[in-house]
């Protein structure tokens, strides 16, 4: 079974731009979320994705994910997702040897940019960049399942 334990912040500045090592094109939906876990297809790049998560404990949850032919992913996409798909530029940012990844969110989630890191364990030490911003990694808002569901610029707060 796959563990992803993971953190996540608000992005607070531009000062991540120069570093970029990669973008690509993301446009992920959601085929079923029950509870807690969730079933989403993802197109990253020229890539198709199936991805199943379980329910979060603290920081880690259940993630299998699995290459699919692209063309599957975007019927699955266009046909059995139950909100409009998320689109955003997934960038990558290397930063004191841990791999982030920026997603700068487009259309009904445009104006939210957030990072996140995976780690090794819950407690594993973790320098922060400059240009992170507030802890989201608990607040259930931020999981893309919900920003399908409740976009970011439909919030009241």
């Amino acid at each position: 079974m796959g563990i992803e334990i993971e953190r996540k912040f608000l992005v607070d500045n531009d000062d991540w731009r120069p570093l970029v090592q990669q973008s690509l094109q993301c446009r992920q939906g959601y085929v079923g979320v029950k509870g807690k876990g969730s079933i989403r297809v993802r197109i990253l790049g020229n890539q198709g994705f199936l991805t199943l998560k379980g329910p979060r404990i603290r920081l880690s949850r259940a993630e299998f994910e699995y290459p699919i032919p692209l063309a599957d992913a975007e019927e699955l996409l266009a046909s059995f997702c139950s909100y409009e798909a998320i689109a955003k530029i997934r960038h990558q940012v290397s930063f004191e040897g841990k791999m982030w990844e920026i997603d700068e969110f487009l259309q009904q989630n445009s104006g939210l940019i957030l990072a996140e890191v995976e780690l090794e364990s819950e407690n594993q030490p973790l320098s922060l960049p400059s240009w992170v911003g507030k802890e989201v990694s608990l607040d259930d808002r931020y999981f893309n399942a919900n920003l399908a569901k409740n976009p970011f610029t439909t919030w009241r707060d």
